[in-house]
């Protein structure tokens, strides 16, 4: 089987950081490559997990708050950014 070269162009710390994740395992970032395009070939599918990561209690608690006031109305508006700054007690020079 011939080999081939591919080239990947990536910012240097992700670099820096994924060699040092293939290191902690014995690997170096080539065979880490080649193992993920075998796979690619093994499962015909691209092998990833496109999903967000999970967001904090408080940021989700936020959310659901947000979409509670969202429901009932909208909460209190504002006409301007001064009367809104003004109203939580917030001074802008």
């Amino acid at each position: 089987m011939s080999m081939t070269s591919v080239t990947v162009r990536v910012d240097a710390d992700t670099k820096k950081q994924a060699a040092q994740v293939a290191k902690d395992f014995g690997f170096d970032l080539s065979s880490v490559t080649r193992a993920f395009f075998r796979q690619i070939v093994r499962e015909e599918r691209i092998p990833l997990n496109l999903s967000y990561p999970e967001l904090p209690a408080e940021t989700l608690e936020a959310l659901e708050e947000a979409k509670e006031i969202a429901a009932n109305g909208g909460g209190q508006g504002y006409s301007s950014a001064k009367e809104m700054f003004e109203a939580m007690g917030i001074k802008r020079a």
